[in-house]
């Protein structure tokens, strides 16, 4: 198990243009193309995954199944994204279409929330740059929908992540960022909006 740093950072899609400049100036250099993410986030029947992360308990977690689907050949990773005292870490599997179509109709059980079902479906385009061992990514075209209901709604704001191993200061990286720093969640967000409108 590997802890990491993240911080999130919130720009407005037109500051886009000011960050690229930022991440040329910094020799931040881009290490993929683009692409679409999709997850689809799973909860209880009481939304306490999405209870705990609106209110910073700890430990929490988020459960996920994460895919591209502009992929010819479709790979799924069923997702653990924890929280604890000790730090943040991530626990993925890859799993297969039967797999995946399975936890789909009948669900995740989970030691902490008892059984998951999918409920909220987040996609985006991801960028990613890097500079030594801190990686930059941002997120655009962020949309929300309830799974398999006709929900969609938009997100137009952008979100950048920072990561790191643990033993790595970003605060200096931080300080720099002409932006500002936040505590976000793509599945609280995407909650809140729909349950807004």
């Amino acid at each position: 198990m590997s802890f990491r740093i993240e911080k999130k950072i919130f720009i407005k899609k037109e500051q886009l243009i000011e960050f690229k400049k930022f991440l040329f100036k910094k020799n931040i250099k881009q290490i993929y193309k683009p692409r679409i993410v999709e997850s689809i986030y799973f909860d209880n029947c009481d939304k306490k995954i999405y209870f705990d992360s609106l209110e910073g308990l700890s430990p929490r977690k988020k459960i996920r199944i994460r895919y591209y689907p502009e992929k010819k050949i479709k790979e799924y990773s069923l997702e653990y994204k924890i929280s604890s005292v000790e730090g943040r870490f991530k626990k993925n599997n890859k799993i297969s279409l039967d797999h995946f179509n399975y936890l789909l109709n009948f669900g995740i059980f989970d030691n902490r929330y008892g059984i998951c079902k999918p409920n909220l479906v987040v996609s985006y385009i991801r960028e990613y740059f890097a500079k030594d061992d801190v990686r930059v990514t941002y997120d655009a075209n962020i949309t929300y929908n309830l799974f398999k209901k006709n929900t969609k709604k938009n997100d137009h704001n952008i979100i950048v992540e920072l990561k790191t191993s643990i033993n790595k200061n970003l605060d200096h990286l931080i300080k720099e960022f002409p932006f500002q720093e936040i505590r976000f969640s793509k599945y609280c967000n995407g909650i809140e909006i729909l349950q807004n409108n």
